[in-house]
Formats: structure tokens, C-alpha cells, sequence
């Protein structure tokens, strides 16, 4: 049967249902139980943080409004773009036909500005999912909402439902969040309180595991990237609902739709019973500290007491803030406070391990690696240190089943020395083995299996994500194939949380539950760990799988699984490309000095593999020299460039300017620093090195060397002699810089060219 005929069936069938709904109503004789909405997306002024600022709402709210329906049943949504760019929504974890999972340009159209779009699809689940904009950062601007499929019969024993949807909130606008990050300024972390400034890391002992750090061109451990100035539950930093009545059980759905957020949960109440994981039941278990991942559902049922009124707290996996629900009435019963994470007695700690962090780096032209051909070449590199070898998931179902779910639980060496290290929690207290499919989810033994390993990679200094060293946009597609259970190894190099969530497939989390490991749709993988997961091949189409860490996503944490079918016609005005564009967009900024004795201005733009610079400095004393240059970087810390040099070739005379062609490499080494190498049209060589440190909270110490050579070579070919003069020329300064805001800092500084001063720098 091929693609027109399953359409025209479809359609037919559509038709059918919608007949039967409009004769007989929601009465038993309704073939299909067909539900109808109308989703409107516009830009509005909202205020979720004490600000009011551009935001995109969903029917005129932030979130959008629970949808629900019935399992068996059939939904239509119109989705109607009221706003002046494309838009698109995800129905995130629900199971459907390619063309309506709602990514653009992969396996829906987008949304064009006036237009409305109908999704139109058969409800094979029930449980707890959500949607949200799968275009651009719209997510984080507002666009998702929650979704109630109920089921057919009624297996746990319930009162009522309440969904608490979990979000963060920037008061700026999401691109230049994604800016801000790219240019690597340290604001969100001194915004947050969790910078490590070297005095701080010095105090505590440190110096020797700073230095680890920056061997491995890292400043330091890593949470979370960004400053949010709120965190919501649906919608509000604090949520209540008197109305819940002592002994009345409740089933409260937790989705945590944030963008870049996770959380944990904790509760008032001693015996919180988690009965559900991303829709899907699983073996009830008493669960009063749960970490949710991005994107992530998990169900509680929850009996009000007879007196008071109980605290559920989300707070954010760094410490940097929360937000709370209360539900019944009297007395507070305040859930347990989250210990902030220790950053820098974390780094202390793998420094003793000799933990080998960070990403292979960025390929040029590169191509997918077999699984053996990449463990080699990258490796687990913690492995011989951590005694990782009980992560091999071959031997699980021989593991001892855990005897207390109220706490998690450790699986691995790694896992159980963290646990005794002061601010490692955020490694030992993480894993899946609290949670137990209530049926056996494995594969007959010989089915044939295709293996598939994914390193998680990513380079903070660039802000660029990638799995095994690749960005989305240099990528192939993955083939999965028909027939078979593909496994997957998804080893985390980097030092972030990574929630992977794989489109339109639920798949097996391998754990100590062996047999009865747990199906999701999303997986989170902690820094330095690794999870398998495994799925059947019966889908067709392509889909999605990614990092649902917005910006990690968009910085390129993403892949194409293709079960290489042909591509829906409906698609054909609509290029993969655009899709993968997103991507690898350019994205501009500047900074400008404004001091006494003179003013700077760099420009630059920046893609995954080139960057355009532009450089002027002019001193009081009329001092100038002016740059512009591009870069083509051929992989994470090494570039090649080609540019133009002017400056002035006499001190304190602007009257002749000398021009000069040059080219060379540019380098960030270990401990960071960036080494600038060239040679000009003159044939005289120079060597540029600079590097810049946060020495206390909000203050930056700086200093930049160049050396210039001048052999004559170039007077020696003109003038027909063999032997020429030599000259070298040095520039050095030096400073110190006190952040004030996002955009401004005071410094001062002392330059041999310019003399000292101090003033203003300005960032945009």
C-alpha cells in the first residue's frame, strides 16, 4: 500500500468519525469519541516577573489551556497564527502519524503568519503530555500547554486532578538569551550567586582543581546556564487550592515545561505515591524527592491530611529559585528544603577522581562513525577511573532488586563514592531504578538488535552542542530500520544535564528493574554518566530526537532518526533545510570601551564554522589601529583567518596609515588561553596571547601581549639584498573590569600604546 492509499483511507476514516460524532453526539453509539479545539497563538504584553514585556500567549495565556481527552477517542485541533512570524506546535509524547507530530519542515508544515493549521489524530494513550512550539525559542516565550488523555478504565483509585505545569520565565527576550550565552558572559552566573570567582575557589582549597579545570578549557562545574527571573507553576510563582478537601486523594500531574530548568521535587507529606512516568503507569513507589527533567511527567497521588495544608516545592537543580503549590487548607506543611549545590567542592572532587570532561572536538567535514570506531576514538573516559564497567547493561537483570524506593538509590561504584563526597549530590542522589513497568517491557532475545552510540558533546567557551562531536546542521540522519530494536548508548561528556526526548516513540530505559525496565519518551542523562535506551523499529517517516534544553537544542544537541521512507508530498514545498538552518543561524554582537585615554569596538558575527571580526582602538594620543577579519573554524578551539590590519605607522600622527594584508591561526589552549598567530604582507611574523580571569564576585582581571617581528625580508627582495635589518615591536596592556549589569561594566586599565586610564565598557 503506498502513501496515497493510507491518506485516502485516513481521510476517509476521518470522515467517518466526524459523521458519527455530528449524528449522535458523545452517546454511546459514537463510533469515535471525538474532541475539538481551537488554539490561537499571538503576541502579547504579559507581566510573570514584575515587568511587563513581549511574550507570545496561547488563547490569550501563558500556559495555554489543558486539553482533554478521552483514550479510543479522536482529536481535531486548529491551531490558528495570529502573529506575524511562522509558528508550530509539538504534541509532546503522543503517539501519531508523522505529519502531524508537528516539528516544521521535518514532518509538518509550518504555520504561516494568517493561517490555521488542523492536526487531526486517533488517541492510542492515555496519561499526562503536554505541547508546545516546536519553531525557534517560542517555547520559552510562552507557546506550550498541558494535555489530560483519560483512559478507558479507571486503575487507580483517585478523587480528583489537578496538572501543575512546571515553567521558567525571562523577562528578556529569548534570542538574546541564546546571544548572551554564545558570547560566553558570566552575568547569568554572577546574576544567579553561582559564579566561582578564583578567591572563592583559592579559600576553599581549590587552586589545583581551578587548574584542572582550565587544562581542559573549562572554567569550572557546570548546572545551569541561565538567569530566570521567576519560576511558575501554571503560570504563577505560587499556586493554592483550598478547595481540596482532608482525606480527599488527589492525582497531581506534574509537567515541567520550562525551557532550561530542571527540578526538584519535594514534598509537605511523608507518603507522596508516584504512580505514573510520561504518561505511562508504573509500579506505585513512595517517592518524596524526585528529580523532573525538562520535559519529563510524572503522576502523584496525593491525600490531603486532616489538618493543614501541604507544600509540593520545585526548585531549580542549581539553587537559584523555586516555586511552590499548596494544596488544602490551615497550617503549612512545607516541604523540605533542596541543599544549594556546591560547585566548587564538586570540581574539587573530580579533580581527586581525574574525571576527563568535555566534548571530542568538532569534526571537519565529518561523517558517522561506527559504534566501535567512536568508543575508540573518544571513549568512555571516565570508565578505568570509575569503575564504570557495572553500567554494562548486559548484566542488569542480574542486579539485586532495591528494597527502598523512598530514596534513590545508587547502581554503580561511581555513583555510591560520589555519594560520600560533599557537593556531589547532583551525581549520586540521580538515577531511574525507583521506577518499574507494572509488565515486562524486553525484546525476545533474538531479535536482531542494531547498536548506536551517542556521545553527548558540546563547547561552552562557543555555546555549540553536538552528539559525537557533530552539530545537527553538519549531521547525517540516523537510519533506524524496520524489524529491528535499535539500542542506544548516550554517554554524557559534558558537565550539564541532558534530556533527551525522542518524537513520536516510546522507548525501553534499561535499569535495575531488568525485565520490567520503564517506558518513556524522554531520558535524562547527568553529567559524566551514561543510560542505554531501546525501542522497536515500527514507525515510519522521520523523527526527531534531541536535547530538550531549548538552547542546547537550538545550539545543534539534536538528530534526525529516519526510518528512510519517502517523504510525505504534502512536505514538498517545505525543505529539510530550513529546519536545520535553525541551527546554525548567525548571531551579532559588540562591546564598546569608553575610557579616558581611549575607545574600543569589537564586532562580531558567528555561525557554527565562521566568524566575521571587527577591531578598532583609538587613543587620545592618536593612536589607531583598525582590524577586520574572517575566521573558519576547523574545529571547537582552532581557527584559521584571513583579514585586513590599518594602524598608524608614526605615534601620536594619524597623517599615514599603513595597510596591511595578514593572515594566520587562532587558538584557545589549555588553561584558555587565546593565542593569536599571523603573518602580514610585510612577511613580518607576530604572536598575540590574552586571557582574562574572574578573581572576586563581579571583578575580571585582563592582559593582552603582542609581538611583532620584522625582518626586512620584504626591503631585502626589493633592494636585491642578502642581508636586512631586524626589528621587533611590542604592545601589551592590562586591566580589571567590575560588572555592574548584563550590558555594563567600569574598568580600568594601562596600555603602552594609550597610557592608563579607566571608564565605561558597554555590551550589545
Amino acid at each position: 500500500m503506498n502513501l496515497q492509499q493510507k491518506y485516502f483511507i485516513k481521510a476517509v476514516l476521518v470522515i467517518l468519525a466526524i459523521s458519527g460524532s455530528t449524528c449522535f453526539g458523545n452517546s454511546l453509539t459514537s463510533p469515535i469519541d471525538t474532541a475539538i479545539y481551537t488554539l490561537s497563538i499571538k503576541k502579547d504584553m504579559v507581566n510573570n516577573a514584575e515587568k511587563p514585556v513581549p511574550a507570545m500567549t496561547v488563547n490569550g495565556t501563558i500556559p495555554g489551556p489543558t486539553l482533554t481527552f478521552q483514550e479510543g477517542g479522536y482529536a481535531i485541533i486548529y491551531v490558528k497564527n495570529e502573529m506575524d512570524v511562522e509558528t508550530s506546535v509539538h504534541w509532546h509524547g503522543i503517539l501519531l502519524p508523522n505529519f502531524f507530530d508537528g516539528v516544521p519542515y521535518l514532518t509538518t508544515p509550518p504555520i504561516l503568519p494568517g493561517e490555521t493549521q488542523k492536526y487531526e489524530f486517533p488517541l492510542k494513550q492515555s496519561g499526562t503530555y503536554w505541547y508546545h512550539s516546536h519553531t525557534m525559542l517560542q517555547e520559552q516565550s510562552g507557546v506550550y500547554g498541558s494535555i489530560v488523555i483519560e483512559p478507558k478504565e479507571k486503575k487507580l483509585e483517585y478523587d480528583s486532578d489537578l496538572v501543575i505545569l512546571l515553567s521558567d520565565w525571562t523577562n528578556q527576550k529569548a534570542m538574546n538569551v541564546l546571544r548572551n550565552l554564545k558570547r560566553g558572559n558570566e552575568w547569568y552566573n554572577i546574576k544567579k550567586g553561582t559564579a566561582t570567582p578564583l578567591n572563592q575557589v583559592i579559600a576553599r582549597g581549590g587552586f589545583g582543581a581551578q587548574m584542572n579545570f582550565w587544562k581542559q578549557r573549562m572554567e569550572g562545574a557546570d548546572i545551569a546556564d541561565i538567569y530566570y527571573n521567576a519560576f511558575l507553576n501554571n503560570g504563577l510563582p505560587i499556586t493554592e487550592y483550598p478547595d481540596l478537601k482532608p482525606g480527599e486523594k488527589v492525582r497531581v500531574r506534574f509537567i515541567n515545561g520550562s525551557a532550561s530548568s530542571q527540578y526538584w521535587l519535594t514534598f509537605g507529606v511523608k507518603d507522596p505515591l508516584l504512580v505514573s512516568a510520561d504518561g505511562l503507569d508504573v509500579e506505585p513507589v513512595i517517592h518524596n524527592k524526585t528529580f523532573i527533567a525538562i520535559a519529563e511527567t510524572y503522576d502523584f497521588i496525593i491525600t490531603i491530611p486532616e489538618s493543614g495544608k501541604i507544600e509540593i516545592r520545585a526548585t531549580a537543580q542549581d539553587g537559584s529559585g523555586q516555586t511552590s503549590a499548596y494544596l488544602g487548607n490551615g497550617k503549612i506543611l512545607s516541604a523540605p528544603d533542596v541543599p544549594r549545590p556546591d560547585k566548587i567542592g564538586m570540581m574539587m572532587q573530580m579533580a581527586k577522581m581525574d574525571m576527563k570532561m568535555g566534548a571530542p572536538a568538532m569534526k571537519f567535514n565529518p561523517s558517522e562513525e561506527e559504534p566501535d570506531e567512536m568508543e575508540e576514538k573518544w571513549g568512555m573516559h571516565m570508565e578505568e577511573k570509575m569503575n564504570m564497567d557495572e553500567m554494562d547493561h548486559s548484566e542488569m537483570e542480574k542486579l539485586p532488586k532495591p528494597k527502598d524506593h523512598s530514596q534513590m538509590e545508587m547502581n554503580s561504584n561511581m555513583e555510591a563514592s560520589m555519594g560520600k563526597m560533599p557537593g556531589m549530590d547532583m551525581f549520586a542522589e540521580y538515577n531511574y531504578n525507583y521506577l518499574k513497568s507494572p509488565e515486562k517491557t524486553s525484546f525476545p532475545a533474538d531479535e536482531p538488535v542494531n547498536e548506536v552510540l551517542l556521545n553527548l558533546t558540546g563547547n561552552m567557551w562557543r555555546y555549540i552542542w553536538s552528539m559525537n562531536g557533530v552539530p545537527l546542521a553538519e549531521a547525517d540522519k540516523i537510519k533506524i530500520e524496520g524489524g529491528k530494536v535499535t539500542r542506544i548508548t548516550l554517554n554524557n561528556l559534558t558537565m550539564m544535564h541532558h534530556p533527551m526526548h525522542l518524537h513520536g516513540h516510546f522507548f525501553r530505559v534499561v535499569n535495575d528493574q531488568g525485565e520490567y525496565s520503564p517506558l518513556k519518551h524522554t531520558v535524562n542523562i547527568p553529567p559524566m554518566q551514561k543510560i542505554t535506551i531501546e525501542f522497536e523499529g515500527t514507525e515510519e517517516g522521520d523523527w526527531f530526537f534531541h536535547c530538550h534544553v531549548l538552547y542546547h537544542m537550538m545550539g545543534g544537541m539534536a538528530r534526525v532518526f529516519s526510518y528512510d521512507t519517502p517523504r510525505d508530498p504534502r512536505l514538498k514545498e517545505f525543505p529539510l533545510k530550513n529546519l536545520i538552518k535553525e541551527s546554525d543561524e548567525y548571531f551579532t554582537w559588540g562591546t564598546a570601551n569608553v575610557a579616558t585615554q581611549m575607545i574600543g569596538l569589537n564586532l562580531m558575527s558567528s555561525n557554527i564554522r565562521n566568524q566575521f571580526n571587527f577591531d578598532l582602538e583609538y587613543g587620545f594620543n592618536q593612536n589607531f589601529e583598525a582590524e577586520v577579519s574572517y575566521e573558519r573554524y576547523l574545529y571547537d578551539y582552532f581557527r584559521v583567518f584571513a583579514g585586513v590590519n590599518m594602524e598608524n605607522e608614526l605615534a601620536e600622527s594619524l597623517e599615514e596609515i599603513n595597510t596591511t594584508a595578514m593572515v594566520g591561526f587562532r587558538f584557545l589552549t589549555p588553561y584558555l588561553f587565546d593565542l593569536d598567530v599571523r603573518l602580514d604582507s610585510k612577511l613580518r611574523p607576530e604572536f598575540r596571547i590574552s586571557r582574562e580571569i574572574m578573581i572576586f564576585p563581579r571583578t575580571s582581571i585582563f592582559a593582552n601581549y603582542e609581538y611583532q617581528m620584522d625582518f626586512g625580508w620584504i626591503d631585502s627582495l626589493a633592494e636585491s639584498r642578502e642581508n636586512s635589518t631586524y626589528k621587533g615591536e611590542t604592545t601589551w596592556s592590562a586591566g580589571a573590569s567590575y560588572i555592574f549589569s548584563r550590558n555594563f561594566s567600569i574598568m580600568g586599565s594601562y596600555d603602552n600604546r594609550f597610557g592608563a586610564g579607566g571608564g565605561l565598557t558597554i555590551r550589545f
